[in-house]
């Protein structure tokens, strides 16, 4: 009849995520395939106290820095040591975060001295944990820019691909895989001189042709960690292949640089038996460091937890699709209560957003073109489980992700790969104060909702160590409410929270109530008369009757908490 879940957390993490470049970009012109000097860059000293103090007041505790590691860009930092990309090998001006040339070094773009870039990261690094704020880096283990060359590198380290032998296809022993006699074409032409790449390489996306297409990876190469994929993808790990080794190393390197946790980028194409290895080996040096998988196969979850050892996973088909559909008018709530049911054993793990540098903007045409409408998809992601809850810089003052800025199309994203100014973003730094006075009142409200909305997550025993029970199938099934409204219980010792969100398009009398056989199992005996006030300050208070019920009218697509008084 209902579902009920025990989670056992001992945090509930908040993350920010951001991209580097842009979060600290002043400048407003936005020319669509504009150079740096033209359209700007954010730098590591543009993330300073303020900005950080208003990334602490939303309620956050992990910041996630986005494109910190060197990758390939156009931008000329040969007078630094810093050897050129061929600009057929680049998205854009200013890059893919995700096509790394150098493990051991940083973006230069985000230096103010270049020289000095590491010690600018490093500085970033102690000026968030000063604010208690941890630190998350991206971990790119499945490819890297088409020509990578570390020019910094610890003494004694070998590149990765340094000792290949280029004869053959695949070896245990070597970091890439090839395509012997064939030459590698881009589907991009820019320059008049061409890239030569002889043997070809194997793309990033798993592509084994010596001419990838645009949509392709092509800027990058594909990692091997000891699967011959073209020949039936037998896995050959004893001995430990070498990419393992490095690889290791690599995240060694940053865990020594103090950074608190990875995001693991397209873990499902990367071995889970590498991460079963790795992940134990950075834990003896750190164990409080954290690991997030970037994972789009629901089926493989547990594996990832269990075999894999990552601590938290996206939650992206399941509870986003899901609640992006509902968001959307596609589907109905009793899709969210099957998901939590299905998913039980893995629901601590679960990382829950709504944006993110890979989809589109809630505010954008594309999605719902209005941010307050996303806001009851936001209160079940954080309040659902005890798992980590994410949101993207802009995304809580309303950033609706417009223009084709250069490699991107007109996409309802914000760009990855150019240069740019992020509007919505640049009112709430204020010229570098961070202080939203350049916010209109909608806007500051919206932020202010969010900031309410995540503190909350982490204040309360019942959101952060609490248990669950779905009450939406009951109430459905018993017409006490349309399949546009959600509702579940999150309770733990005496203090019980229920929250109730409506997708629906107009407001809705509901009536909520609590199965009998839910309350014996909690222990709670529900007396009539009992009231319940909301915890998002709209102020609702509703009264149980003596079927264990509250009626109200929920405005179209908004969210209550009530927290029932002892």
């Amino acid at each position: 009849m209902y579902s009920f879940m025990t989670i056992r957390p001992s945090n509930k993490f908040i993350i920010y995520q951001l991209m580097t470049r842009l979060f600290g970009n002043k400048v407003t012109v936005n020319k669509p395939h504009g150079a740096r000097d033209e359209n700007g860059v954010g730098k590591f000293s543009d993330i300073t106290s303020a900005a950080l103090n208003g990334i602490k007041k939303l309620g956050v505790t992990h910041v996630w820095y986005t494109g910190v590691i060197e990758h390939a860009l156009v931008t000329d930092y040969t007078a630094h040591g810093i050897p050129l990309d061929h600009p057929d090998l680049v998205k854009g001006k200013a890059g893919s975060p995700y096509a790394i040339k150098d493990y051991y070094d940083v973006n230069p773009d985000l230096a103010v001295d270049v020289n000095k870039r590491m010690n600018e990261f490093e500085g970033l690094v102690s000026r968030t944990h000063e604010h208690d704020l941890k630190v998350i880096i991206d971990f790119v283990p499945n490819h890297v820019a088409r020509v990578y060359k570390s020019d910094v590198k610890p003494k004694g380290v070998i590149d990765l691909g340094e000792e290949d032998n280029t004869e053959v296809a695949f070896t245990t022993t070597n970091n890439f895989y090839y395509l012997p006699g064939q030459s590698f074409t881009s589907p991009q032409q820019i320059a008049s001189n061409r890239f030569e790449e002889y043997p070809a390489k194997a793309t990033g996306n798993d592509q084994f042709s010596p001419s990838p297409n645009i949509n392709d990876w092509f800027e990058t190469v594909k990692l091997n960690y000891g699967v011959d994929i073209q020949h039936g993808r037998t896995n050959h790990f004893y001995p430990i292949p070498n990419t393992w080794e490095k690889m290791k190393d690599i995240l060694l390197y940053w865990t020594e640089k103090k950074v608190d946790g990875f995001r693991c980028d397209m873990v499902e194409m990367v071995p889970v038996e590498f991460w079963s290895w790795v992940i134990p080996h950075i834990k003896k040096v750190n164990p409080q460091i954290i690991f997030i998988a970037e994972v789009y196969n629901p089926e493989m979850y547990n594996r990832y937890v269990q075999d894999g050892k990552f601590d938290f996973l996206y939650d992206k088909v399941d509870v986003y699709d899901t609640l992006r559909s509902l968001i959307t008018g596609m589907s109905t709530t009793m899709q969210l209560a099957t998901i939590m049911d299905k998913r039980k054993e893995d629901r601590a793990h679960m990382l829950h957003f709504l944006e993110n540098h890979d989809e589109q903007r809630i505010a954008s045409s594309f999605f719902t073109g209005d941010p307050w409408k996303a806001i009851p998809g936001m209160v079940v992601s954080a309040t659902i489980d005890q798992g980590p809850v994410m949101i993207y810089f802009g995304q809580e003052v309303g950033e609706k992700g417009l223009g084709a800025e250069g490699f991107s199309t007109e996409d309802g994203r914000t760009t990855v790969f150019d240069y740019w100014g992020v509007p919505a973003h640049q009112q709430w730094m204020s010229g570098g104060k961070f202080d939203g006075s350049m916010l209109d009142q909608d806007q500051q409200k919206l932020r202010d909702t969010y900031s309410t909305l995540l503190q909350l997550a982490r204040q309360y025993i019942a959101i952060v160590d609490g248990d669950y029970a779905d009450l939406t199938q009951f109430n459905v099934e018993n017409k006490n409410f349309s399949d546009r409204i959600h509702a579940f219980i999150r309770f733990r010792n005496d203090e019980i929270l229920i929250v109730v969100s409506s997708f629906a398009a107009q407001e809705e009398r509901v009536n909520v109530q609590l199965p009998d056989v839910l309350l014996k199992k909690i222990g709670f005996a529900l007396k009539s008369g009992v009231m319940a006030n909301d915890l998002l300050k709209s102020g609702a208070q509703v009264r149980f009757n003596d079927e264990n019920s509250f009626e109200f009218s929920i405005p179209s697509f908004n969210s209550y908490i009530f927290k029932i008084k002892n």
